[in-house]
């Protein structure tokens, strides 16, 4: 009588079977990755990254013409800020001289930035800080001209000024201070609105009566001290980030060393 084969005698033969197949599909593997596109790899392993950067949803630039990306500033030249400036001011100054508003509106620029100065008149009523129609349409017009340079603006600053109603008294401190500040957050909140540059790219101060740019003696004087200033500065090329960024990343890194 024949013995009965035991079953299983081959398995070793699958056994090693996987082995070679398991082998095989790590010898692949390396293969595949001694080819890997090395940009397409920097790409993956910036997508596990998380961005410590910011908090908000809203990146730099976003929904402006031109969006701005730190890691760009050597792409960037000194040539490409100062014309995206030039452009800014021309079109301003265009609006100021088809409208008759030279004397209300008035505009200069400096290395990396453009100044434009409004008479409270164009904004506001007297001692108010609610905006008026008609100077909601110049701000308008000066948004859609910053919004296709938005992406090489470092910082939009709005200052608010008042004037010393008297020549021999100051102002009170609370009314000239919080006259001279809603002003500016007024404009800034409506230019945000318009999406032109990033939030953390627009600043608001008010100054009250202690910029002034005349005199208080009489009525003409004290008209030209109180405006509405914005001041566009242009970014840095030379930099891998804005002004803001970088004052913001010094100041964490500080706080973090004190811990």
């Amino acid at each position: 009588m024949k013995k009965k084969r035991k079953a299983g005698g081959a398995s070793w033969m699958d056994t090693y079977g996987d082995m070679v197949t398991l082998l095989l599909c790590f010898f692949v593997l390396l293969y595949s990755m001694s080819s890997v596109d090395q940009e397409k790899w920097e790409q993956v392993v910036q997508s596990f990254r998380r961005d410590t950067k910011s908090s908000v949803d809203i990146a730099p630039g976003q929904g402006t013409g031109l969006e701005y990306n730190p890691s760009d500033s050597d792409k960037i030249t000194e040539e490409q800020v100062e014309e995206a400036l030039n452009e800014i001011a021309k079109q301003v100054e265009e609006y100021a001289m088809q409208n008759n508003m030279n004397k209300q509106i008035s505009v200069s620029q400096g290395a990396g930035y453009v100044f434009i100065t409004f008479q409270d008149a164009v904004f506001f009523a007297g001692d108010s800080y609610e905006l008026l129609d008609s100077g909601a349409k110049v701000l308008d017009v000066v948004a859609e001209a910053i919004k296709p340079q938005g992406g090489l603006v470092d910082e939009l600053r709005v200052m608010g000024h008042t004037s010393q109603g008297s020549a021999d008294k100051a102002n009170n401190p609370e009314t000239d201070r919080f006259l001279s500040s809603n002003r500016a957050a007024t404009v800034t909140v409506y230019l945000q609105n318009k999406n032109i540059v990033a939030p953390d790219r627009l600043v608001s101060v008010g100054y009250g009566q202690w910029r002034p740019i005349a005199g208080f003696n009489t009525s003409e004087e004290r008209a030209q001290n109180r405006r509405v200033e914005l001041m566009i500065t242009g970014i840095n090329p030379n930099s891998m980030e804005s002004s803001v960024d970088k004052y913001f990343t010094t100041r964490t890194g500080d706080a973090q060393d004190e811990e």
